[in-house]
Parts: C-alpha cells; sequence; structure tokens
C-alpha cells in the first residue's frame, strides 16, 4: 500500500509497523472527535470557514463577479451534501444566492456558452437537480435542459469520446469524466431512458482504453487521439505523466456515477471493477505519509510535492466506495487512515479559527498558450495555493463520508 524506501529488512517492518500504529493513534483521535456532538465535524468547520473567506459564493476561486464555473459547482454540491446532513438554512442560502444570480426564469444561464462544448462548464448542472428538489422552481429544471442539450452536439473522438473542450481537439482528459459523467447519469436516471446509459459507459470505456500505462497500471493526465500535440506520444497519443488530482477527478467520477447506475445496468460491475483496480494502484503509490504526490509516481524526484487536491479527492472517493458498498469493509482502516493522514499533512487552524487546507495546486492542464507540455517540470512548476476549491470540495465531500 506504500513504498518503503529503506531497503533493509527489519528497518522496513519497523517503519511500516510504526505508520499503522500512528495510522490508527489517528483514526481514534479524529474520528471521534467528529463524532463527539460538542465539536463540530471537520465538514461543518470548513464549511464555515469556507463562508467567512467568502460571504458570497461567487467570490470562490478568486472571482469578483458570478460565473458559472466548475469550481463553484464542486465546493456548492459539498454544501447541499452538508444541508441535507444538517438542513441549516444558511447553507442552503449560500447556494441559492449563487445559482439565482446565474439562472434566468427561461432557464437560461448567464456566462455559460455552449457553443465553447466545455465540459467543464457542465460540473456546476447538478446543482440543479438540488435547487429543483427543493424548491420545483420551474426554471431550475429549464436549466438542466439547456446544458443537457450541449451532450448533443457535443465534439467527439472517432470511436464516440466527448472532447474535452472544442479548442483542444480531439482529446479526452480525466478531468472531463468528472465534469460531464455524473451529471449526464443523473439526468438520465431522473428524466432519460436504460438505453442512454451506454454512452455515459462509454466515456469510461474509452479512457480505460486509451489512457492507461502497462508499467504503472495507471491513467495519464490526457490523451490526444491525433497525436498532433506535442505532448503527446506519438504511438500512443498519451501525455507523459501521472498527475494526482486528474487522477483523483477520474476516481471521483467513477463512484458517482455508480451511484446514479440502476443496479441492473449491464456494465455497472464492470465499473465498480476498474474503480477496486484504480484504487488498489494508487494505493501502492500513497507516500510513507498517507497521502499522493503532485506527480504521482515520481516522490522521489526533487521538486515533487505532497498534494492536497488530489489526495482529497482519492480521500472522498474511497470512503465513499467503502459506504456505498464499491469497495469492501476491508477497505474501512484505509478510508480512516487516507482522511486521517489529509488532515494530518495539509488542514491548518488560523489565528481566527477557521480550516485552512494547504499545498494546492492551482492549475495544471495540457496544451494552450503559454503551452504546457504535461513534463514532470510543467507540474510541479504550477502555482501552490491554500484553500484552493478544488480541495476546499472533496475535503468536505470525505469528511461526510467519514462521519457515516
Amino acid at each position: 500500500m506504500m513504498r518503503i524506501l529503506n531497503t533493509n529488512k527489519n528497518s522496513a517492518n519497523k517503519n511500516i509497523f510504526s505508520f499503522f500504529i500512528c495510522c490508527l493513534l489517528c483514526s481514534i483521535m479524529n474520528v471521534s472527535a467528529q463524532n463527539n456532538n460538542n465539536s463540530p465535524s471537520y465538514a461543518v468547520q470548513m464549511a464555515n470557514s469556507e463562508m467567512t473567506r467568502n460571504p458570497q459564493a461567487y467570490t470562490i476561486d478568486w472571482r469578483t463577479e458570478p460565473r458559472w464555473d466548475y469550481t463553484h459547482g464542486l465546493v456548492l454540491m459539498s454544501f447541499a451534501k452538508l444541508y441535507q446532513h444538517q438542513p441549516k438554512q444558511r447553507y442552503f442560502n449560500y447556494i441559492k444566492e449563487y445559482v439565482d444570480a446565474l439562472v434566468m426564469e427561461d432557464g437560461s444561464i448567464k456566462t455559460y456558452v455552449m457553443s465553447k462544448y466545455n465540459l467543464d462548464m457542465l460540473n456546476a448542472g447538478k446543482l440543479l437537480f438540488f435547487m429543483f428538489d427543493e424548491t420545483k422552481d420551474r426554471k431550475y429544471r429549464l436549466a438542466l435542459d439547456t446544458l443537457y442539450a450541449q451532450f448533443k452536439l457535443q465534439p467527439r473522438t472517432i470511436d464516440g469520446g466527448f472532447w474535452h473542450k472544442k479548442r483542444y481537439t480531439s482529446q479526452m482528459w480525466l478531468d472531463g469524466l468528472y465534469m460531464a459523467a455524473p451529471f449526464y447519469a443523473e439526468y438520465i436516471r431522473r428524466f432519460g431512458t436504460v438505453d442512454q446509459y451506454d454512452d455515459v459507459i462509454k466515456q469510461f470505456e474509452l479512457i480505460e482504453q486509451h489512457t492507461y500505462r502497462s508499467d504503472t497500471s495507471l491513467p495519464v493526465h490526457g490523451w490526444d487521439e491525433s497525436k498532433q500535440q506535442r505532448w503527446a506520444d506519438k504511438k500512443t497519443g498519451q501525455s507523459p505523466n501521472h498527475w494526482s488530482r486528474s487522477i483523483g477527478w477520474y476516481a471521483m467520477a467513477m463512484v458517482d456515477v455508480l451511484d446514479q447506475l440502476p443496479n441492473d445496468q449491464p456494465k455497472k460491475a464492470w465499473l465498480s471493477q476498474r474503480f477496486n483496480t484504480l484504487i488498489d494502484n494508487m494505493l501502492k503509490l500513497r507516500s510513507d505519509s498517507g497521502v499522493w504526490y503532485q506527480v504521482t509516481d515520481k516522490g522521489e524526484l526533487r521538486g515533487n510535492y505532497l498534494e492536497s487536491s488530489g489526495s482529497a479527492m482519492l480521500s472522498y472517493a474511497i470512503a465513499r466506495a467503502v459506504n456505498q458498498g464499491y469497495l469492501s469493509d476491508s477497505y474501512q482502516v484505509i478510508a480512516k487512515n487516507t482522511f486521517n493522514a489529509v488532515v494530518s499533512n495539509f488542514i491548518k487552524r488560523e489565528k481566527d479559527n477557521t480550516l485552512s487546507i494547504q499545498q494546492v495546486c492551482e492549475v495544471a492542464g495540457l496544451g494552450a498558450n503559454p503551452y504546457r507540455d504535461g513534463s514532470f517540470a510543467y507540474y510541479i512548476s504550477e502555482n501552490v495555493r491554500a484553500n484552493d476549491p478544488k480541495a476546499v470540495g472533496p475535503f468536505i465531500l470525505a469528511s461526510l463520508e467519514m462521519e457515516k
């Protein structure tokens, strides 16, 4: 489950024993703290801290005006889950204020431009399911149709995979599976027909077919069907490295889509098995501290660092999968240890008593201008900051799963 760099057998055994004793103690202390009625859970503490940092939700991700965006969708979906767990009006109002600033009565969405065919813009659509369930306001139902219409025209690879964006010609990224597939599957579950799930599953089948490297048995960040991008391998079309956050996006996509699939869907067992394999292979590359490096399989290289968003995403995916039965009960200890490792490595209490999550890669991608070549040097060069929404949201989601 982790790499032991010391080659001495006795020393390695002591390291393993010490690691698991520490994890067990952390598990007891941290989980019991969350279950103590006198102590707010990490989910509540982080959500309240985020509201202190951003009294209006549109300012999440350092925005200065309302914008329909995947980062807001990620954080506010964690608030929606928290509201369902603890129905306090301020959490609902925080979501509603953001959504209502952008969703019009006719179902149109300000700042959303379908012609860009950007999968990122579909992620916030999951907020519309929540808002429609809570209010029955027709505008949210119409807005769901507005976003769903993008799937009919989304550019695709020859074998049917969604391009990540129109300007990223012929490319599938792991990120895109999280941005689009859970929304797609939930829309189908609510309003569609069972045969439509095949197109959702196809997206995972193509990622499994085209992005996995044989030496690591893990998916790379992106795949270029045309093999024309400078970052793309000329034989496989694969980008050159494993980025832990992209694998985190993919793991969350898998478990969230499994939640939407009916049990008799023919490929549900296949997707669950592939999720299990992904997690097992990622556990082999955890650092000795229990979390993951920015560049997943190169922890020994200078400049690589432990990164919180990918680690929090994997923590959520593992915990959710245990709770839903996609992973066996034997993974329960792993879920606890992983979450506690996220807390011990990345969570900081500030002087004003808010919680912060540290060491978040601000952004990473492939191509564009200036050109992002997918190299190790590129991934470790991107800015690192605290309280980026791409870590805040998954941390709240992971905490909620740990409370179950």
